[in-house]
């Protein structure tokens, strides 16, 4: 019987991923919802291969199959992952638009491949309570958090988690280099073709920090016992250290083909998209080193907003993402994103146990305070 299953944010990196794995392994899976924010020329396109019966806009679109329930809005999509017909959902957009609908899908009972960020960034606590409660997985679908979930076997018998960064552009740069850095530059990601704003924080390895803080929701460990290593060849995907001092690694070429599969089809392993077998002797070696935290300080700030919990991931998380978008539209350099985000941090207070209002009122605040601070700088 064909698994059920809903992608919201479709049309996105990680979502036209997903469609290729599923469109591999049809025979498995029924594409019964997909979701697109402005590209409905493609939405359209994967409507008239994978017919799902409901599909959500941000807007209002012209849907060319008209058998199918369209949705619109926020509400849609919330709509859309209550719906129980589903067996996963694979929540693939980015921003916080993605929290609401993952957390309407996990009161429904509905397991989750999550790709979000935001999502457990912004209210990792929520998140995990109600997936208890309602005996809902959350299956990672980020390559880093996929790997640690494959090697753990009994997560009581683990002592450390390590996550693995490529280093991005500027792995061997000088802050200098750093300071200077144009869009262009920092776009272009040595290992992994993903969207603007995680390259953006590949580069600075915000993308390292959120998902350190994603690590402490997912697995529940302690910050302290949460390590960053650097290896830039992206084949080591993470690891964990059990007590016993062994060291369990999962490798693998770079591809989010892999973890997305994994996450859909999990517990099981099928054959799907796979470009060639895995050769160690064509890799011939790895490389490891420390992450320069002088030069990459949002790894620190991750951290240190981690540790203080409640709204402070939510600051950091916000207003790094408006820094970023200046960035982006050449506003502000590159090393201006970490000092934008320390500042609003320190400034801001902190609301240590807050409800999911609270943490879009906030987010919505940091937003304001960040684009005015950009503004006076600009």
């Amino acid at each position: 019987m064909k698994k059920k299953i809903t992608i919201i944010g479709s049309t996105g990196s990680i979502g036209t991923q997903a469609l290729e794995v599923i469109e591999k392994i049809s025979d498995e899976f029924e594409i019964i919802g997909l979701s697109a924010g402005s590209n409905v020329d493609l939405l359209n396109q994967q409507v008239e291969k994978f017919h799902p019966k409901t599909v959500c806009l941000s807007k209002k679109g012209e849907i060319s199959d008209k058998s199918v329930k369209v949705l619109y809005g926020n509400e849609g999509l919330e709509e859309l992952c209550s719906n129980k017909e589903n067996d996963i959902i694979l929540v693939a957009v980015s921003g916080k638009i993605g929290l609401k609908p993952t957390i309407s899908a996990i009161k429904n009972g509905i397991n989750i491949a999550l790709a979000n960020k935001e999502t457990l960034v912004m209210a990792g606590d929520i998140v995990m309570d109600l997936a208890k409660k309602h005996n809902v997985k959350i299956l990672p679908v980020d390559s880093e958090h996929s790997a640690i979930h494959q090697c753990i076997k009994d997560i009581s018998q683990v002592a450390k988690l390590i996550i693995t960064a490529s280093g991005g552009p500027f792995l061997h740069k000088t802050i200098e280099d750093m300071k200077n850095a144009t869009v262009e530059q920092t776009l272009k990601h040595p290992r992994w073709n993903m969207g603007r704003k995680i390259t953006v924080d590949s580069a600075t390895l915000m993308n390292k920090g959120l998902e350190i803080i994603e690590a402490h929701h997912l697995f529940g460990f302690d910050y302290d016992n949460i390590d960053v290593v650097v290896h830039p060849q992206s084949i080591v995907h993470s690891a964990v250290e059990y007590k016993d001092g062994s060291v369990v690694a999962q490798l693998g070429l770079p591809s989010m083909h892999i973890p997305i599969q994994y996450a859909i089809t999990y517990p099981n392993r099928i054959e799907g998209i796979k470009s060639k077998s895995f050769s160690f002797s064509e890799i011939a070696h790895l490389d490891f080193e420390k992450p320069d935290f002088e030069k990459f300080k949002t790894v620190p700030l991750a951290y240190n907003a981690g540790k203080e919990g409640g709204t402070a991931t939510t600051i950091i998380n916000a207003a790094n993402e408006e820094a970023v978008f200046a960035f982006l539209e050449n506003k502000i350099k590159l090393f201006d994103i970490y000092a934008i985000t320390e500042k609003i941090y320190s400034e801001n207070n902190v609301i240590k146990k807050p409800s999911i209002d609270e943490i879009f009122e906030t987010d919505n605040e940091i937003r304001i305070k960040t684009k005015e601070l950009i503004e006076k700088l600009h």
